[in-house]
């Protein structure tokens, strides 16, 4: 590398093992554990570890102090109402000095973008509340880079059934899972397809497939296509079918959880959003959409010890 500069010759844009490690000033065993963790930014091509030359300099700028990017911040994984309002709120005061942006995407695919380092933080439910403090924590772990990271709990929300006007005065998920009702699911690895799925099968009914009209990415997609009755039912959370003006059916409450690394934790734009969601303006839109409890609001979990 040292005689490419003096040659005034371009550095390339993928640094090897030993290019990376002489970058970083550290041994190229401890490159190997960075890859190993998930931390640094790596591919492999043809059986060799190259580094995004780029991606290397800013992962060492987000390791300082604050983060290199600290005015920024993205959100992905699970939709949500209140997250949405909240993250739009912050991000109207503090346009054009900082970013903050929200991309529902599911738990799972949030994840996942989450430990390939493409977002800054993650919304995540999965399952029962009653069983969160130790699903949520457990699922994490088969992720790499999440010994960095932290679980933060926003509160519970209702999940249930998004109920149209054919079907506003059911009782019990029976009512709604017989031939002829058309029903919008979610996507594979989304936390409300998952308690759905999960709430099927425990109940011994099914969802027959000439009965889906089609598949929603989001809450507020799931609640659109029952509000212009292309389907007679959906899944999701109380929040969302009231925006919608929607009947809903009761099925439990859930977690809803952010997932970040802990250096992201301390951020002053994370901080603000916490704050945001604490403030009476937040609350009320809580008390309004209804299906939230957020008196654990910032509790931070604790992730398993391997």
């Amino acid at each position: 590398m040292t005689a490419r500069r003096e040659s005034g010759e371009a550095p390339p844009d993928y640094l090897t093992v030993r290019e990376a490690a002489e970058r970083l000033r550290l041994n190229e065993k401890k490159i190997y554990e960075l890859i190993k963790e998930g931390v640094i930014p790596a591919t492999k091509a043809a059986g060799k570890w190259l580094f995004p030359r780029h991606l290397v300099d800013e992962w060492m700028l987000e390791s300082t102090h604050g983060g290199a990017l600290a005015d920024r911040l993205i959100v992905t994984g699970s939709d949500d109402p209140l997250l949405t309002s909240a993250i739009a709120s912050v991000a109207a005061q503090i346009i054009p000095d900082a970013l903050l942006v929200y991309t529902p995407t599911g738990t799972r695919a949030g994840l996942d973008l989450l430990a390939r380092r493409r977002a800054s933080a993650c919304a995540i439910h999965w399952g029962p509340a009653e069983l969160a403090d130790r699903l949520h924590p457990q699922m994490l772990t088969a992720y790499p880079g999440h010994r960095e990271w932290t679980l933060v709990r926003l509160g519970s929300r209702r999940q249930g059934i998004m109920l149209g006007p054919r079907h506003a005065k059911a009782v019990g998920l029976s009512d709604v899972v017989k031939a002829g009702t058309r029903w919008t699911l979610r996507q594979q690895g989304s936390g409300t397809q998952h308690f759905l799925e999960n709430r099927l099968l425990g109940d011994g009914l099914q969802i027959l497939a000439a009965q889906v009209a089609g598949t929603a990415l989001t809450e507020r997609e799931a609640a659109s296509t029952v509000a212009r009755g292309l389907a007679d039912c959906a899944p999701g959370v109380l929040s969302a079918a009231t925006e919608f003006g929607l009947g809903f059916l009761p099925l439990g409450w859930e977690c809803f959880d952010l997932v970040l690394p802990k250096k992201v934790y301390f951020l002053q734009l994370f901080q603000r959003l916490l704050a945001e969601l604490r403030g009476p303006k937040m609350q009320g839109v809580a008390t309004s959409l209804a299906g939230y409890d957020l008196s654990a609001l910032g509790k931070v979990l604790s992730l398993p010890v391997e």
